[in-house]
């Protein structure tokens, strides 16, 4: 099977080869990667590691006269750095080997009512993305694989607007204005998806919305917060989703159990990441529990085996996530639960996805192969 017939399979709980093998990683691990392969782009990488990788396709923003969201002195921006397309400044970080874009000051934070809202210069404009990159992206990546996007969000983009202590704070003592600020995130995505999916055509396959709504130990909301806020718009975007033959991709991290049955009744077709070393998010359970119901993605363990185990570790790791939620050889996406962070040992990237890619009835590919070398095994070309 081919990559992208492989994951549309278990997507479809179609009989497949072998499980699938996706992998998420920050550009820092991706350069390392190219490195390694010989190659100088993302598909050819993919594609020398055997990856079964579910290519992301983001939308860029582009402001009047032509300036890019995430461009440098762009709306919104702090100290000359960079801005989102909501107005949020970012700001640079350089931790040890990683560079990230963490935010700053939250730019809603003096609006604290309804009407306020409508004097926020920063509110995206629907005509404003770029449709066209987005769809020339995915009709490349869907020749060999499956493809994602765009990226969606209601929460998240709320507490980067809001500020997280003061989200929480709204939550509980400004309805109004919760239900004023997430119609407008609602609004404004809803069309830049109607647009995109028209255009888009068979070359997109699975949407992504994230929605972090739990923490290492526990939600980071009332289970009936959530279910005031935010399941009605969750089902509302499922349902559009659907309607245009996609499937929903869902992410939150953490200790989300609580919460699992309502946002799966919502429509979601895909869980991510299934952070199983949170409280109550065993993986037998989980299996046990809604394996009929949604495909799980993710798994493996990026707070220990990735980058501080050996290889025996992440091998390990990686065949307890295939023997449980991938149980039957259906309904599991193997992957990285989260990015692989920079640091992470070459040779055990290399050894997740190996290990599952032996997972067939031919010998594993750890048994041919060096891990600390270069791919040089049949199943890895």
């Amino acid at each position: 099977m081919t990559p992208r017939e492989r994951i549309l399979a278990i997507l479809n709980r179609q009989s497949v080869d072998r499980l699938p093998v996706d992998l998420w990683h920050t550009p820092e691990i991706g350069a390392v990667l190219r490195q390694h392969c010989g190659v100088t782009d993302d598909l050819a990488m993919y594609r020398a590691l055997g990856l079964d990788k579910i290519v992301w396709v983001f939308m860029d923003y582009c402001r009047a006269g032509g300036e890019r969201a995430g461009g440098q002195s762009g709306a919104g921006a702090e100290d000359g750095g960079s801005s989102t397309m909501w107005g949020v400044p970012l700001k640079d970080v350089q931790a040890g080997a990683a560079h990230y874009a963490e935010f700053g000051s939250a730019p809603l934070a003096g609006y604290d009512t309804p009407r306020s809202l409508d004097d926020y210069p920063w509110w995206p404009d629907v005509d404003h993305f770029d449709y066209d990159g987005a769809v020339a992206e995915a009709q490349e990546a869907a020749r060999e694989f499956a493809v994602i996007g765009p990226w969606v969000s209601f929460f998240e983009i709320y507490c980067q607007l809001r500020g997280m202590e003061q989200s929480m704070m709204d939550l509980v003592e400004n309805p109004e204005l919760v239900n004023a600020i997430l119609d407008r995130v609602e609004s404004i995505q809803t069309e830049m998806m109607r647009r995109f999916f028209a255009r888009a055509g068979k070359s997109l396959d699975l949407v992504f919305i994230s929605d972090d709504i739990a923490g290492q130990k526990s939600l980071l909301m009332a289970p009936a917060m959530w279910k005031r806020y935010l399941q009605p718009r969750l089902k509302r975007w499922c349902e559009l989703i659907h309607a245009h033959g996609l499937k929903v991709f869902y992410h939150t991290d953490g200790a989300a159990r609580r919460l699992l049955g309502p946002i799966l009744d919502c429509g979601v077709d895909v869980l991510n990441p299934i952070q199983h070393v949170c409280p109550g998010m065993d993986l037998e359970e989980l299996k046990h529990e809604f394996g009929h119901r949604v495909i799980f993605h993710g798994g493996v363990d990026n707070q220990f085996a990735l980058p501080r185990g050996t290889v025996e570790d992440v091998r390990l790791e990686t065949l307890r996530c295939l023997d449980t939620l991938g149980a039957g050889r259906e309904g599991f996406i193997c992957s990285s639960c989260h990015s692989v962070q920079a640091g992470t040992p070459l040779r055990n990237i290399l050894a997740m996805i190996e290990t599952v890619r032996g997972t067939n009835d031919r010998d594993t590919c750890l048994a041919s192969t060096s891990i600390s070398g270069r791919i040089d095994s049949p199943f890895c070309y």
